[in-house]
């Protein structure tokens, strides 16, 4: 689901096998806005597991691009029954999504669920085992109490902040919005159309995370058509921070968060400053 971005050149920015940095903080639970406490898990939730770069069977009849295809076909399907909050059969998906791809329904359906639990803040969840009947709830909590950060019908849009948090962190720290979109438009997320959990992602984007601090938006000079960048907003950084969004990121992936040397590096050098102690001021003499 989520590519790991390009470095733009810095030097360990690509996948290693490990990093110099210390202390190992790998076994720690992700966590932070928009990444559910696994150790909460709903019974009868299909949770996230390894993400194979493709469904694993019959890998030969189809492409990677059309298996991404079907995944977010089947998404959308899924999120479109789920607003009559009745149960969503499976007869019904291998009706009218499915359809030639049955051989390989069940790793579909296993990427289509990952994708709703990081990107939507959903969880798939059978009603009962072998019921083949299955409905979506809530597995994100808002990132701020009054909940101004959830799309206009109450939605969580949390895991899509994190992920554009995530795309600007492995990116040097900034991003073109037209590759923001260049890899949303892969999760079947368009800024030129309503989405039934979003709403208007363009206006989510870059107006109201904008607004509420969480990013910042400045036009790159001398493009035509004109584009800007994405940057981490100061809100972001009082909310969460570059060690939780790495996670986040390496969460997706199924990877540790030190294959990203130079982010974790940086991310764990953040960390050590913001539990620095302040510096004392100077002793009293009277």
């Amino acid at each position: 689901m989520l590519q790991k971005p390009r470095s733009r050149g810095r030097p360990g920015a690509q996948l290693g096998s490990g990093s110099d940095c210390r202390p190992d903080v790998s076994g720690e639970t992700p966590s932070g806005p928009g990444h559910p406490d696994d150790s909460q898990a709903t019974p009868g939730a299909l949770p996230p597991g390894s993400r194979p770069a493709q469904a694993t069977s019959a890998p030969e009849l189809w492409t990677q691009q059309q298996l991404e295809l079907k995944v977010a076909e089947l998404v959308h399907f899924l999120l479109i029954k789920d607003q009559r909050k009745i149960p969503i059969r499976r007869t019904g998906i291998l009706k009218h999504v499915i359809r030639d791809y049955k051989d390989i329904f069940p790793d579909l359906l296993r990427l289509a669920a990952e994708r709703l639990h990081y990107v939507f803040g959903y969880k798939l969840v059978e009603l009962e085992p072998k019921s083949n009947a299955y409905v979506l709830i809530n597995a994100l909590e808002p990132v701020e109490e009054d909940g101004e950060a959830r799309g206009r019908q109450g939605t969580p849009t949390t895991g899509l902040l994190m992920i554009i948090l995530g795309l600007i962190f492995m990116n040097g720290h900034s991003i073109a919005e037209t590759e923001v979109w260049d890899f949303l438009r892969r999760l079947g997320v368009y800024p030129t159309k309503k989405h039934s959990v979003f709403g208007d992602p363009k206006k989510l984007i870059t107006e109201d995370f904008v607004r509420q601090c969480y990013l910042e938006s400045r036009r790159i000079p001398h493009t035509d058509p004109v584009d800007c960048e994405l940057q981490w907003g100061p809100r972001a950084n009082l909310e969460t921070s570059k060690m939780k969004v790495l996670k986040f990121v390496a969460k997706i992936h199924n990877q540790d968060p030190k294959d990203w040397p130079t982010q974790y590096c940086e991310a764990l050098a953040d960390e050590q400053t913001k539990t620095r102690p302040e510096p004392s001021g100077p002793a009293s003499t009277s």
